[in-house]
């Protein structure tokens, strides 16, 4: 799930006066940035490492699934003998590797997408290239729910066609 960015507001004696409503109208101004940019810069990390069980419990994963990731260059847990344990960092990427797989892009371009929201490209920048990304995805996937909207038609006028000769 993404995690909600807010904008800060000092608390002031004007703004505690405002009613509900205009506080209806403040929430519509709530922007929830995709895991998929990556980590925001201004929230504060939780920075205490998680052991593998605790990673696979957070993201609802494979202990194999973190150890594959690993294999790929994706994580770097910090090894304590024959444990690991994943900081913030790794963390922040699980998040941008899963929202990066749910929308079905390869290692190769999550790979990309972790260089780019990692690297010093200014925030915007990264916004543009990540939604550039994911427009190219998009059409890819439109190509492919009309490819799979073709083999269902097939498929229902094959069915129609048994169930007539079976009568």
């Amino acid at each position: 799930m993404p995690l909600v960015r807010f904008k800060t507001c000092h608390a002031t004696e004007e703004n505690k006066k405002i009613g509900q409503e205009t506080m209806n109208k403040i929430a519509t101004n709530i922007v929830v940035v995709p895991d998929i940019a990556g980590p925001d810069t201004e929230v504060p990390q939780d920075d205490r490492p998680l052991a593998i069980s605790e990673m696979s419990e957070k993201f609802g994963v494979t202990l194999r699934t973190l150890r594959f990731y690993e294999e790929k260059g994706l994580l770097h847990p910090v090894r304590k003998g024959a444990r690991r344990f994943y900081g913030a960092r790794d963390v922040s990427r699980m998040r941008v590797i899963l929202q990066a797989k749910k929308i079905g892009l390869t290692l190769v371009e999550i790979r990309r997408v972790i260089a780019l929201v990692e690297g010093s490209t200014p925030r915007q920048e990264q916004f543009a290239e990540l939604q550039s990304i994911c427009l190219s995805q998009q059409e890819i996937l439109l190509e492919q729910k009309q490819m799979l909207d073709e083999q269902i038609a097939e498929v229902d006028q094959i069915l129609g066609a048994f169930a007539q000769l079976r009568g």
